[in-house]
């Protein structure tokens, strides 16, 4: 559903990948991302100002990842109670991708992700201050059970508030964040790799995942727009 607060018409995942002109980007757990590979690092300097010298741009929008290979991008909206995606993340992703274009840096949308750690607790917000203090982390805008790097750098941390003791489970465990049309490759490779298949009974927008040895993984994916996956 779209709707208006302030001017800013707010959108989900899946409305952001159905939209024109965004085909290079995918929806992770923080927000549109995009990775650009470049034929060199000057080129992917190049790219990266020519983003920067976009209309609508500025003080954290978009976060740009400048790495040898290519430029990763990020757009996604912060205000005082709001941390997603709108309909001008939307235009500034075409108009990225037009940038690219131009500049014959090719889209890799497969090596787009986004890593959280996320930890399961009796004592909710004594453990989120914990952490706060630790990190240096501030809350994500309108939660007070989400952590993020204020320099949007780190991977955020996610508190779920345990009930009763569950001691027969590890109560910290990492969430990775992969395109729609990834998920499957992902977790058929980490299934391979020695891992087990403890859930899907989110599928297709979440899946749980065990090492040899128990410990416990997620893989999400936002905004899922292709078929019902295979139960494993």
């Amino acid at each position: 559903m779209t709707y208006v607060e302030d001017e800013i018409r707010r959108i989900r995942p899946r409305q952001f990948h159905e939209s024109t002109g965004v085909a290079d980007w995918r929806v992770v757990g923080e927000g549109a991302c995009a990775c650009f590979r470049a034929r060199s690092f000057p080129d992917g300097a190049r790219l990266a100002q020519a983003i920067g010298e976009l209309p609508g741009t500025g003080p954290g929008r978009p976060d740009i990842d400048l790495r040898g290979d290519g430029v990763f991008v990020r757009v996604i909206t912060l205000t005082d109670d709001f941390f997603g995606l709108t309909e001008r993340d939307v235009e500034l992703a075409r108009e990225i991708s037009a940038v690219a274009r131009r500049l014959k840096a090719t889209a890799d949308p497969s090596a787009v992700q986004t890593v959280q750690v996320t930890v399961d607790a009796l004592g909710g917000p004594a453990v989120v201050a914990f952490w706060r203090a630790l990190l240096g982390y501030q809350d994500r805008a309108g939660s007070p059970e989400d952590l993020i790097d204020p320099n949007r750098r780190g991977g955020p941390f996610y508190f779920q508030e345990l009930d009763r003791p569950r001691p027969q489970r590890n109560t910290v465990h990492v969430d990775v964040w992969v395109p729609y049309d990834q998920a499957e490759a992902r977790i058929v490779a980490a299934i391979a790799a020695g891992g087990r298949l403890v859930s899907d009974a989110q599928a297709p927008g979440h899946w749980v995942l065990a090492d040899p040895e128990g410990n416990e993984a997620c893989v999400g994916v936002a905004g899922w727009t292709g078929p019902e996956p295979k139960s494993g």
